[in-house]
Formats: structure tokens, sequence, C-alpha cells
């Protein structure tokens, strides 16, 4: 079970945080460099943006680990509206993947103490 001071859930919700500042980054991406409307690169990525915030503080729930990993799809579906954002959504997927399963490993290695 995930303790309050777990460290994959410090960490997790540092790379969550950090998404929101590339999904918030890609907005004006979106309309500069590959001509998407204003009012759907915003909502898009104001979407995208606001899904692993509320993943990052809500992290020591359920509902949290949920929307982590619908943060992450979210992330890469703006790569339907700007493709380099398929690559940069790709790259934070694999590094919660990577978090997600090492930080599983330890907490159970730890368990097995």
């Amino acid at each position: 079970m995930l303790r309050q001071g777990n460290p994959m859930i410090k960490t997790v919700s540092l790379t969550l945080i950090f998404e929101v500042i590339v999904c918030i980054l890609a907005m004006p991406g979106m309309i500069q460099v590959s001509d998407v409307a204003i009012p759907l690169a915003l909502g898009a990525g104001g979407v995208a943006a606001l899904l692993p915030l509320i993943a990052a503080a809500t992290l020591r729930t359920p509902l949290g680990w949920v929307l982590a990993w619908v943060s992450q799809i979210a992330c890469l579906a703006l790569g339907l509206l700007t493709p380099w954002m398929y690559v940069v959504g790709g790259a934070f997927a694999a590094l919660f993947v990577v978090e997600f399963v090492l930080g599983r490993r330890i907490e159970s290695d730890t368990a097995a103490r």
C-alpha cells in the first residue's frame, strides 16, 4: 500500500508537474507552429494541462493514479494537433511508466524486508 511519505509519489508528482508545464507551453506552439485555431489549442492544451495537475494533487488516492494514466494519454493525444507532441508526450509517458514500474518494485522489496 502507498504510504504518505512515499518517494514514488513525490517523484511521480514532480513528473506530472513538469508535464503540466509542457502542456501549457504546447499551446503557443500549436497556435504558432501548427496553425491550430486558438480556441482549440487553448481547450485541448488546457484539458491536457489540468489532468496531470489534478492527478499530482490526488496521487494518494486511487483516483489520482487513474488521472495520472489518463493524463499520459491526453498529452500524447496533443500530437493529433501538433506532431511534435507525440515525441514529447511519448517521452513523458515512458518516464511515467518507468517510475511506476520501478517504484512498485522498490515498494515490494521494502515490504519484503
